[in-house]
């Protein structure tokens, strides 16, 4: 990572001249792409690293093309030789879906929405003048056999992971009746094939888009239903009523043409199923397979908007099999499987969580069953080892900085994450009233630090379980006297 940084560094001086004040790596995304800010005096951009060069180049490409067509689109300033590393246009820090959290689903936020629409229209349709699809990562367009695709993906990283008996040649039949009558689709444009409230940014209450280097050739309303479903929004049906007319207006507008509404939403629920069902599949691979917490932890809520699309929504096709099997996934018994356990106030359980020094003494847990882990951070790169940082914690922005873009810390309390979480489960399943959990590097004083806090937060917003966090080196009386900061951190 520090070898990443390095290079964007130097990218960024040879683009504008000048050394960056300091560069920020930026919290990772469910993609492979790590993207750091740039700061330098009051202005930033944003630089991304990824080793795919096909997908930086789409995405260079679909910028340059959209950005001279007047859309909402950030500019790319500079790419290194190896095409690796690109710089471009910081269009803000805040997303549409954090606008939405903040401000609630009021007036303010669902103008948001209405602009955000009418801008995808343009981009679809203006956008689609004069692009090459040649430069789409996959297929140049999304019809049946992507569509297909899609289910697919679903089957096998959800469907199939449930282990409940189906028909599967009956399903394979009624995926091809679904895919050739969405394939079909009239109206084809430009697609993003992601567009969620994540990848829309607000600045000035002007919204932008980001992440479409997946775009292809393919129907209007397949952005429309992952945005207006998607379901950490929680958009309630009136708001996605009034917003799809909207969108059919100017669409309307933009073509100079009416539309077939009724065959416009029938599709538009088939595309609004197959989007549900992909997400399914990008969760099922991410938090079954790969194991990742977040991900897990949304099936729950993406199995819920399927249910209440299944029973209130219609598509005009015949489905026996797929249908039968829909209902039985959004049963009860199937979501309870994935919903994390959370404490109440009535729950017992206590998470004792410290930081410590391997060179004065590991905490014990003195509790009458004992036990706990107890994790060393020593691996891990050392601050400690720079003077600028001797002085300093795990809770000051520059160590947390230095640790979170220069180590492997990431990958080590996600690993640390998935282990506490079995425990703690468990224990809060169980009525246990104590864990304790350790993390030791050589002083106290950064590593361990930055750990124990880490977790705390971790537990929180997974469990809503209660923590005592202490910090052995740091809260011992008149800490600032203490040897470690005068370098006893600078070992391993």
């Amino acid at each position: 990572m520090e070898a990443i940084v390095t290079e964007i560094g130097e990218l960024f001086k040879s683009y504008s001249g000048a050394q960056a004040d300091r560069i920020e790596k930026l919290p990772q995304s469910g993609s492979d792409r790590i993207y750091f800010r740039i700061y330098k005096n009051e202005t930033t951009c944003i630089a991304t690293f990824n080793l795919n060069i096909k997908e930086n180049a789409t995405f260079i490409y679909f910028s340059d093309h959209f950005l001279k067509t007047g859309l909402p689109m950030p500019a790319i300033y500079a790419t290194n030789d190896d095409k690796t590393i690109y710089i471009q246009e910081d269009l803000g820090e805040e997303s549409l879906l954090e606008q939405l959290e903040r401000h609630g689903h009021n007036e303010y936020t669902f103008g948001l929405y209405q602009q955000t629409l009418q801008q995808l229209a343009k981009v679809q349709i203006e956008g689609d003048k004069g692009l090459d699809y040649n430069w789409c990562l996959t297929a140049k367009e999304f019809g049946k056999q992507a569509i297909m695709s899609d289910l697919l993906y679903f089957k096998y990283y959800f469907l199939d992971t449930l282990k409940t008996p189906y028909d599967k040649q009956a399903m394979l039949d009624d995926f091809e009746i679904l895919s050739n009558y969405l394939g079909d689709t009239e109206h084809k444009y430009f697609l993003f094939r992601d567009f969620q409230s994540r990848n829309v940014i607000v600045s000035n209450d002007k919204v932008h888009f980001i992440d479409y280097q997946g775009g292809m050739k393919g129907a209007l309303q397949y952005d429309v239903a992952s945005l207006l479903w998607q379901a950490k929004a929680n958009l309630s049906e009136e708001w996605k009523d009034k917003l799809l007319d909207g969108y059919i207006a100017e669409v309307e507008q933009l073509l100079k043409n009416k539309i077939d509404r009724t065959e416009f939403n029938s599709q538009y629920n088939g595309y609004v199923l197959i989007r549900l069902l992909q997400v399914l599949g990008a969760y099922g691979f991410r938090g079954l397979f790969e194991r990742k917490a977040h991900f897990l932890s949304s099936i729950p809520l993406a199995l819920r908007n399927l249910k209440f699309f299944i029973e209130n929504k219609k598509i005009d096709i015949i489905t026996p099999e797929f249908d039968r099997l829909l209902k039985l996934i959004v049963a009860d018994e199937i979501v309870e499987r994935f919903e994390t356990v959370r404490a109440d106030e009535n729950t017992p359980l206590v998470v004792k969580i410290s930081s410590f020094s391997y060179k004065k003494s590991c905490p014990v847990d003195e509790t009458e069953n004992g036990g706990g882990f107890l994790f060393d951070m020593r691996g891990i790169l050392n601050p400690g080892r720079f003077d600028e940082y001797k002085q300093l914690t795990g809770r000051d922005k520059e160590v947390k900085d230095f640790l979170e873009q220069r180590t492997k810390m990431t990958d080590f309390l996600n690993s640390a994450f998935s282990i506490v979480d079995i425990a703690v489960e468990d224990y809060i399943k169980r009525g246990f009233a104590s864990l304790m959990v350790g993390f030791g590097c050589t002083g106290g004083q950064h590593r361990s630090v930055y750990a124990a806090d880490a977790l705390a937060r971790h537990l929180k917003n997974k469990f809503g379980v209660k923590t005592e966090v202490s910090h052995m080196v740091q809260d011992a009386k008149n800490w600032v006297n203490a040897p470690a900061l005068k370098g006893e951190e600078s070992g391993a």
